[in-house]
């Protein structure tokens, strides 16, 4: 259960209010111990309270980075910098082995990229979105970005090519003033903000070196040129070619010095972005001449002019407007300036042409006063939007490389940031939508997604509570009924409406969206969004009007009579060519809007980023007066709480950021085997998921498992070593998981196996040249060796002939000693196993009954008796010592006083336990302590008795019983 401090969430930990309250005023009271955390995952706990003390504990030792997991955070100095951007520092984020392990900083995530793309690792491609709100530093970010691999993929090696690399860099570097001196302006939050999307793709070759670049854009805030809100300026441009003129421009482009012009509003206010020297020679380097320079000068300096034209109430609804006395001046200049017939200019912005019928009859009708500040507004606009487009067109005519030139790309998105000011229109709108889009786009990559998919791979994982905008997006764009479907329902009505009707019908048709809020303060018809980031309140007041856009024919009709060089290629007289904004007017077909155009653009970006890797920077603005060293703590937590920043931390700090295919990491870490080859699974080895038994896996996954295994195995050794040759920390396993069909792994396990992957490689080399090195030396000492070869082989021979001999004398001695023995235990088996046998298996009497020879008995009578005594005197280094040894000699030496027959060996009786032996001594047993009997079956006991002993020669350790006849 969520609990409350101050405010703020603080998670799961919190058990109890007072005590974790002041363990964690404990922990925040060490400033000096919070502005060293580079990353804030480190936090502990994590919660949007100790996020911000970490962030302005770090603002406030200058340190702008830090890590949120698969995020970076900058926060915007509002000062310059500039050893923090240096080139010394670029390239020593790129020679750096780990450049993870440097301080946080906008290069770590150029260098990520720039590795990744290098690797090959699916998607090769790489995207970085650099989102926040206006004036965070989003633009500044994306330039130092451009700068950063501008330097690092530069390298080639012939001079030729070095050449082209240089221009390539410098154009694609002198892009970025052109693009903001035409498409930003100074607003209330930021003086330098972006009234447009662009999305830049820098294109690598092969090698990683770039070899081009492409800018696309988004929706132009073009209505800037004919209105601007009180405190706001109009486009940079504008002001360049006011201050930054010589006397001679001045003179050609009808600009006199103190000029006052509607459209240039606060001239009076300087600021670091009217640099006019800056973005010509930019200009210069991107192709376009001086001449082409000064046609453009011209016509934004018209366009100030066309702005001076004001028109006077008409007293006769038949009568066109006249205009005001000062303005006459400023028409006359406009045409000068545009090359365009006086008359056709003041005819076309007062009057109307109007075709009606099945005949098309033309009519026309005079404009009222209203309608002849919109015409001119429009066609402000028009020329404008035009010449932006253009420009773009320029730049990537000049920094486009050919499609068989390039393989990869890395995309920098720097897109409007999320805005609400106290009069929000169609733009605002739009610009928010875009950012929820973005938001989305987060949410689903870094938030959902990876939940998800942990849950599918089977890893163990307890879901994160995230913010979904799901809800205020279908209210925007959802299907069937939306805020956009009823803006286009209106231009295709095409019906004269109010804000108030549109207002009413909104609140009436989206009754009961979450998102959708009233306004009962507001005077003017309006209705509220809750955003991801706030509630932000829009007037219907022109949103209709805005959303057609419409361009009257007969503007562009007066703009192709112009015999400007400039105007003649952005309205070209091609009678084929039929633009949108030129429906016929029997086909009542409807204009393509605005939103519908900016929509389908915006579905096209989302669709590159998914395709590609995604990287993410958020900007944090830590004051909305762009003051250095103030750290706002409310502006700065309601930004951190709009971005899902706390959530972020939470999943990137538990998670795996790196997750690579079976098969494609089996493809490129499957020469680790060599460095370690078959290590043994130990304890803390990374296992496969429990889930990934589950169900019966294809061929290939089977014989991917033995080699993910082996692969896996290696990160103990590789982390051990790591540790050994860096700094002395305990040594423990790398975090990584093996899911069902994919590999999961942080940022230092990547950085492990690319270490141990380099490593083979350069033993792999190594091998190589040891191989040539050793096929040389042998070519050259050859002929030593094959005399060292034939001395070794005569000396060998020698050696072998002795041996030989010698080994024919021991075999032989050892075969006579073996035959004597052999001989020997034969004897005393014939003995044991015949002799006995006959004699006393069977009864005393019937023996009697068949005597045998004298012979043979006196023999047999001297072999019972010797046979102990060689026994004993063959053992007598181990046998029996003493006084016992003489008894033995003695009982065998002693010879019978009667006849031979008179002592007979009579064997026990069936019921009598144990067997008795003709070699046991009288009235008791000897044990004869032999280290190995002669005999063969000596120290086997046929069958096992309770009464048996244990040791050798048991069959001679029986009980027996001699008695004389």
């Amino acid at each position: 259960m969520l609990q409350q401090v101050n405010g703020h969430s603080l998670g799961t930990d919190a058990q109890c209010g007072e005590p974790l309250r002041g363990d964690l005023q404990d922990f925040l009271g060490g400033e000096t111990l919070l502005y060293q955390l580079d990353d804030l995952t480190k936090v502990n706990p994590v919660t949007l309270e100790t996020v911000l003390r970490c962030l302005q504990a770090r603002y406030t030792t200058d340190t702008f980075y830090t890590n949120a997991g698969c995020t970076l955070v900058a926060l915007n100095p509002f000062k310059p910098v500039p050893q923090l951007y240096s080139p010394e520092l670029m390239r020593e984020y790129h020679t750096a082995p780990q450049p993870q392990k440097l301080k946080p900083h906008v290069f770590t995530v150029g260098e990520q990229t720039y590795r990744n793309v290098k690797s090959l690792i699916e998607p090769v491609n790489q995207s970085i979105v650099v989102s926040g709100e206006s004036g965070a530093g989003k633009t500044w970010t994306s330039r130092c970005l451009m700068k950063f691999y501008a330097v690092v993929a530069s390298s080639p090696t012939s001079w030729e090519s070095h050449q082209v690399a240089e221009r390539i860099e410098q154009r694609i570097l002198n892009s970025n003033p052109v693009m903001e001196a035409f498409g930003n302006a100074c607003t209330l939050r930021n003086n330098n903000s972006s009234r447009f999307g662009k999305f830049i793709q820098l294109q690598l070759n092969r090698a990683q070196q770039m070899t081009g670049a492409a800018v696309q854009t988004y929706l132009l805030e073009k209505t800037r040129v004919a209105c601007q809100a009180s405190s706001e300026r109009n486009f940079h441009i504008f002001y360049q070619i006011c201050k930054g003129a010589s006397a001679n421009e001045r003179l050609q482009w009808h600009l006199p010095e103190g000029a006052a012009f509607s459209w240039l509003p606060n001239p009076e206010r300087t600021l670091e972005e009217d640099c006019f020297e800056v973005t010509r020679e930019a200009m210069l380097h991107l192709g376009i001449d001086t001449p082409t320079q000064n046609n453009i000068f011209k016509v934004l300096a018209g366009l100030l002019h066309l702005g001076n034209v004001r028109f006077a109430d008409s007293e006769d609804e038949a009568q066109p407007c006249q205009l005001m006395d000062y303005a006459k001046c400023s028409v006359r200049t406009l045409a000068s300036l545009l090359q365009l017939p006086e008359d056709a200019l003041l005819e076309t912005l007062r009057i109307r042409t109007i075709r009606a019928g099945r005949q098309q009859q033309v009519f026309q009708k005079p404009c009222s006063r209203a309608e002849c500040d919109t015409r001119r507004d429009c066609l402000a606009k028009l020329v404008y939007a035009r010449l932006f487009d253009w420009l773009v067109s320029v730049i990537n005519s000049s920094i486009y490389a050919d499609p068989d030139s390039w393989t990869t790309f890395i995309g920098l998105l720097d897109v409007y940031g999320f805005e609400s000011f106290p009069d929000n229109s169609l733009e605002q709108l739009c610009i928010n939508y875009a950012n929820e889009k973005l938001q989305q786009h987060f949410v689903a990559h870094f938030l959902r997604v990876q939940q998800e998919e942990y849950a599918v791979e089977g890893l163990e994982w307890s879901f994160v509570n995230y913010q979904d905008n799901q809800s205020c997006l279908d209210l925007i764009e959802g299907s069937p009924i939306s805020i956009c479907s009823l803006l286009n329902e209106e231009c295709r009505l095409n019906r004269p409406n109010s804000a108030a009707q549109l207002q009413m019908r909104i609140e009436s048709v989206l009754a009961g969206r979450p998102c959708l809020g009233q306004n009962k303060l507001s005077r003017e018809p309006s209705f509220i969004v809750v955003h991801y980031a706030g509630p932000v309140c829009y007037h219907t007041a022109g949103l209709v009007e805005k959303n057609k856009d419409p361009v009257p024919p007969e503007l562009t009709g007066l703009l192709q009579q112009s015999q400007d060089p400039l105007l003649k290629v952005l309205f070209p007289t091609n009678p084929k060519e039929k633009s949108q904004e030129e429906p016929s007017g029997q086909s009542r077909a409807p204009v393509l809007t605005v939103v519908s155009r900016f929509k389908a653009s915006l579905e096209q970006l989302l669709q590159v980023l998914h395709d590609t890797t995604p990287h993410y920077i958020r900007c944090i603005k830590p004051n909305s007066q762009g003051q250095a060293q103030t750290f706002v703590r409310e502006e700065v937590l309601s930004q951190l709480e709009a971005c899902g920043l706390v959530e972020t931390i939470h999943i990137s700090a538990a998670g795996f950021p790196i997750r690579v295919s079976h098969r494609n990491f089996v493809e490129r870490y499957e020469l680790l085997r060599r460095l370690h080859p078959r290590a043994s699974p130990g304890p803390h080895s990374p296992s496969p998921a429990k889930g990934h038994s589950k169900g019966p896996p294809h061929a290939k996954e089977v014989t991917l498992q033995p080699l993910l295994r082996d692969i896996l195995h290696t990160l103990p050794a590789l982390t051990r070593a790591a540790a050994t040759l860096g700094d002395p920390v305990e040594a423990r396993p790398a975090p990584v998981h093996c899911g069902r069909t994919k590999v999961f792994m942080s940022n230092s396990t990547l950085e492990l196996l690319e270490c141990g992957r380099a490593q083979v490689l350069e033993q792999c080399a190594r091998c190589i040249q040891d191989g040539w090195r050793q096929h040389m030396h042998r070519k050259q000492e050859r002929q030593r060796r094959a005399a060292v070869l034939i001395q070794a082989a005569t000396r060998s021979w020698l050696t072998r002939k002795h041996i030989q001999r010698l080994h024919t004398a021991a075999t032989i001695i050892k075969r006579t000693w073996q035959k004597w023995r052999i001989r020997m235990a034969s004897l005393a088996s014939k003995e044991l196993d015949g002799v006995e046998e006959k004699h006393w298996s069977q009864d005393p009497h019937s023996l009697s009954s068949t005597p045998l020879p004298l012979v043979q008995t006196r023999l047999l009578g001297a072999i019972i008796r010797l046979w102990p005594l060689g026994l004993v005197l063959a053992n007598a280094a181990m046998g029996v010592r003493g006084f016992q040894r003489k008894l033995v000699v003695w009982a065998c030496l002693q010879l019978p006083s009667g006849r031979p027959s008179s002592y007979t060996v009579q064997t026990a009786q069936h019921d009598q336990a144990g067997v008795t032996s003709i070699r046991a001594l009288p009235q008791g047993s000897i044990k004869f302590h032999c280290r190995k009997s002669p005999l063969r079956h000596a120290d086997i006991c046929p069958e096992p008795s309770p009464y048996s002993v244990t040791g050798f020669n048991q069959i001679l350790l029986e009980r027996h019983r001699l008695i004389q006849v």
